[in-house]
């Protein structure tokens, strides 16, 4: 039970650090594009819409090392822990 649990802890943290960065930088370019429109007043969806999507493909673009190392150690200790697991009596 305690190997279920710790797997559980290891996956919530995993995802925070994969998605938490991007989710921060979807969040800033939201906030910016939002003060621009109330400054503006252009209330266009495409105007809200397609910066984000840009920050996105920037983001995972410029995180892809980042965000592959982390994938590839939780992968790493996930199948070493089924082995372990596997292989007690």
């Amino acid at each position: 039970m305690n190997d279920i649990a710790e797997a559980s802890r290891q996956a919530l943290w995993v995802s925070l650090q994969v998605g938490g960065p991007l989710l921060l930088l979807l969040l800033i370019v939201g906030l910016v594009v939002a003060v621009f429109q109330a400054l503006t007043q252009v209330n266009e969806a495409s105007l809200s819409f397609l910066p984000k999507l840009a920050a996105l493909g920037i983001g995972l673009i410029l995180l892809m090392p980042f965000l592959n190392g982390i994938m590839r150690g939780y992968a790493q200790s996930l199948f070493d822990m089924i082995i372990q697991i596997g292989g007690r009596p």
